[in-house]
């Protein structure tokens, strides 16, 4: 298959999710400005973090004048998240030039990993499988700078009975629903949810890692049921 049909799939397939990730950039744009943040600033922290739940953590920390050890730790700890998408994707882009990596590695965010994981586990022989990633890490990126940059010029104007809040945790329930294809995979993600209640008044927001590992290790433990299906 040629490398830039590969590449058009990722970007079709990355396309409906930015339903929810539009809305929840220009939550962060106009937080960001509300903070003190000027916009350049602004805009370019989406270039530098590229993470929205931590950009919107950092843009709170800033705004209740928490120290830079705080700010610095919080946003290390959200972000270590990646730190297992990292792990699940090592076998697949290993073998890939150093350049390759480094590109693919900071276009790897939430909702360019969970659609382009499905087409690795699928094509696992697939050595073009580098140009998915690519189409859904770069269509996530322009969406995420159009975002901010909307939400910077809306500034506070918009309209408090348009609450786009909502849409964030919608946008991560279109990513993790379809992806629920096992037993073990239903254990991990109902673990996972469970614990990342039982852990959310944390501090420096470690209930995202800790969620995280809860449900690797139970999914782990529960692959043998899916043998039995």
């Amino acid at each position: 298959m040629n490398k830039w049909i590969i590449f058009r799939q990722g970007v079709l397939e990355e396309l409906p999710l930015q339903l929810g990730v539009f809305p929840f950039g220009i939550i962060y744009g106009i937080m960001a400005i509300e903070s003190g943040l000027t916009p350049l600033q602004s805009f370019l922290m989406s270039s530098i973090i590229f993470g929205g739940a931590s950009q919107i953590v950092f843009v709170q920390l800033i705004s209740s004048s928490s120290s830079i050890p705080i700010i610095l730790t919080s946003i290390t700890a959200i972000n270590s998240r990646h730190f297992l998408y990292s792990l699940s994707m090592y076998d697949f882009l290993i073998k890939l030039k150093l350049k390759w990596r480094i590109i693919l590695a900071y276009l790897l965010t939430d909702e360019a990993y969970a659609v382009s994981i499905r087409k690795f586990m699928k094509e696992p022989n697939n050595s073009l499988l580098r140009y998915h990633l690519l189409g859904t890490g770069l269509t996530l990126f322009t969406s995420w700078q159009m975002a901010t940059l909307t939400g910077i010029l809306l500034g506070g104007n918009l309209p408090q009975f348009l609450d786009l809040s909502f849409i964030i945790p919608l946008t991560f329930l279109a990513i993790i629903v379809p992806m629920i294809n096992s037993i073990s995979m239903f254990f991990a993600v109902l673990s996972s949810g469970i614990s990342s209640l039982y852990f959310k008044n944390l501090e420096l927001s470690l209930w995202i890692l800790l969620a995280g590992i809860v449900g690797l290790f139970v999914g782990f433990i529960t692959r043998k049921l899916d043998k039995k299906e």
